[in-house]
């Protein structure tokens, strides 16, 4: 019997009416939640995310501060605007789409963001915060993950949950918010030094794939019954698609439906669940700025 399939974008949508609802109420107080995106150059993909979370910002009544920077920009020009949106009172969020160009350092641009502004959750505090479970902002994809679990009521409390990557933009992060005792499971997080991966995949109760390699579990590699959660987006070739590409996930979703209780699919599970949670932390950044008016 094939798996039941997680919508990701109907769960994503109620996240964004609920954000709605709640910027509707900010704006009757005279709060207008605002989010500056900022793109560097001209990446293609860079692109199309940034035109995703704009359109989401305008379907829940927000103000987006949209700001498109050439290639050419230096580190220098890129962390002074921050300090501005910093200083501005009525920028709710800022987020600096990644990757940018070779010549600027992540890093410094991360921990540049005032961490009451992060709303992508990744600066060194906001990720300090979540560890030692203090309040902050959570990262996008990690927590959407959390929600799409218990959106379907999938029992984590005593679960093994097995994680496949450990980047600091999902996998660890998402390992950490397994632990809380609000979902209260063992993970295992296994990487491109574990041995036999299968033989951990095989164990998981809901495997979680984010790795960045397509079809990188197989349906053998899955346990019957289990849940599967997979975060991969990765472009593959394909001549007979209409952009000569399409988007598989990490998992090989065909084979694993056979196998699997419940699954997300690529696209529509957890990519959805990204841009609602940002939008999220947006409203909550700005109730956050009416409480201290």
């Amino acid at each position: 019997m094939s798996a039941g399939i997680i919508d990701g974008k109907a769960i994503a949508l109620r996240v964004r009416e609920d954000a709605a609802v709640r910027t509707a109420a900010l704006k009757a107080a005279g709060v207008e939640p605002c989010l500056a995106v900022v793109l560097v150059g001209e990446d293609p993909a860079s692109l199309s995310y940034v035109t995703g979370k704009e359109k989401a910002l305008a379907e829940a009544g927000m103000a987006g501060r949209d700001i498109r920077l050439p290639a050419s920009t230096t580190e220098t020009e890129l962390l002074d605007l921050v300090a501005r949106l910093n200083a501005d009172p009525s920028v709710d969020g800022i987020l600096v789409q990644l990757p940018l160009p070779k010549h600027i350092r992540e890093d410094r641009v991360i921990v540049a963001i005032d961490p009451a502004k992060d709303v992508d959750g990744f600066h060194p505090v906001s990720i300090g915060n979540m560890v030692i479970g203090r309040p902050g902002f959570l990262p996008c994809t990690p927590h959407g993950v959390v929600v799409l679990l218990k959106e379907m009521q999938v029992k984590t409390d005593g679960a093994h949950i097995v994680v496949v990557g450990r980047s600091n933009i999902v996998g660890k992060p998402l390992a950490n918010l397994l632990t809380r005792r609000d979902v209260n499971a063992t993970v295992t997080v296994c990487h491109t030094g574990t041995k036999d991966l299968a033989e951990h995949t095989r164990r998981a109760d809901i495997l979680i794939a984010a790795a960045g390699k397509p079809r990188l579990v197989s349906g053998d590699m899955i346990r019957p019954g289990a849940v599967v959660i997979d975060v991969g987006v990765n472009r593959v070739e394909d001549p007979t698609a209409k952009k000569g590409y399409r988007l598989v996930g990490d998992v090989d979703f065909e084979a694993a439906k056979e196998t699997a209780s419940l699954i997300t699919p690529v696209p529509g599970g957890v990519g959805p669940m990204t841009i609602a949670m940002l939008m999220r932390n947006v409203v909550e950044s700005a109730e956050n700025r009416s409480s201290r008016a």
